[in-house]
């Protein structure tokens, strides 16, 4: 049994041919185009050429899609010419489709071939730019009464916090995000405080990367550790937070953050071990996403292997 799996991103669409194994035996990606009119004229003949033979298409797209019906709800940004679309529809197939949000999509990676197969019980938290998130509770990925459940970069964190991109205030993307972990950094390097970031960046302020901290925290540079070990704690007591609500057998973290390894993993998982082990008697496992795929194609072929039983 094969699938096609799609990953709609905001600068690129991936397409890949994926096994039942995870397997990606074919794989192709084009320019994410700006207009709906573009989207299906670049999408069609790509969909006919590689859905010979497939059982079925899954798609991974950010913001809040019908997972039932493959209709895109809500999609800020770049792609918001989708918005109320159904993907089938636009792709002009008869297949199968399957759609859903890119973090939900990162856990069916992981439900499949990764660090949640054989779980019933798993949250998952995908760092980047913002923070997504997918919930495994009893066996089925929540889905919520519109689709929203498991954006947990939007749980409020600090009540008179910054503001937001949703319209909230003191979300957790705010304080732990690639962007809010080079906020801070800029504000060190802007004021001129002593520490390897501002030798590096002196004028150039604005070009400081999540990277460039972890890189100079983990080579001992106090201030740097400071902004990594704030945002790691603020990561962790959220995360601490959600353990209470759904009790999960493992909290996986998959995203480019991670990318930091142990210097990030670490200080996040004690900061959840201390808040939880109190009331939950145990440690909840802390893991890296195990899937191979970083690009999103074998978890949205994923969700046309697990069909209905979602």
């Amino acid at each position: 049994m094969r699938a096609l799996g799609i990953d709609i991103g905001g600068t690129s669409i991936k397409l890949g041919i994926v096994e039942a194994d995870g397997s990606i035996v074919a794989r192709t990606n084009l320019p994410t185009p700006s207009t709906l009119q573009g989207f299906r004229t670049a999408m069609v003949p790509f969909v006919n050429e590689y859905a010979a033979g497939v059982a079925g298409i899954g798609i991974g797209c950010k913001g809040i899609i019908e997972a039932g019906t493959a209709r895109v709800a809500v999609l800020p940004g770049t792609l918001h010419f989708l918005e109320g679309h159904t993907l089938s529809e636009l792709l002009g197939t008869a297949l199968p489709v399957y759609a859903d949000n890119d973090a939900r999509v990162a856990m069916v990676g992981e439900m499949m071939w990764g660090a949640a197969r054989g779980l019933r019980n798993a949250l998952m938290f995908t760092l980047g730019t913002g923070v997504g998130g997918a919930i495994l509770a009893e066996g089925k990925l929540l889905q919520g009464a519109t689709g929203v459940a498991g954006h947990v970069g939007h749980l409020t964190v600090e009540a008179d916090g910054a503001p937001c991109i949703c319209g909230n205030r003191g979300c957790l993307e705010t304080v732990f995000s690639s962007k809010a972990i080079e906020a801070a950094a800029f504000r060190a390097v802007h004021a001129g405080v002593d520490c390897t970031l501002t030798r590096e960046y002196t004028g150039r302020a604005g070009e400081v990367s999540c990277e460039a901290v972890f890189r100079a925290a983990a080579e001992g540079d106090a201030v740097s550790r400071r902004i990594r070990d704030d945002a790691a704690m603020r990561l962790g007591a959220a995360i601490a937070g959600l353990a209470f609500v759904f009790d999960p057998e493992r909290i996986i973290l998959g995203g480019h953050i991670t990318e930091a390894g142990p210097a990030l993993l670490d200080p996040v998982a004690r900061e959840i071990h201390q808040r939880t082990r109190g009331l939950l008697r145990r440690d909840v496992p802390v893991v890296l996403q195990e899937s191979k795929d970083a690009s999103g194609v074998a978890g949205a072929a994923g969700l046309v292997f697990l069909g209905g039983s979602r």
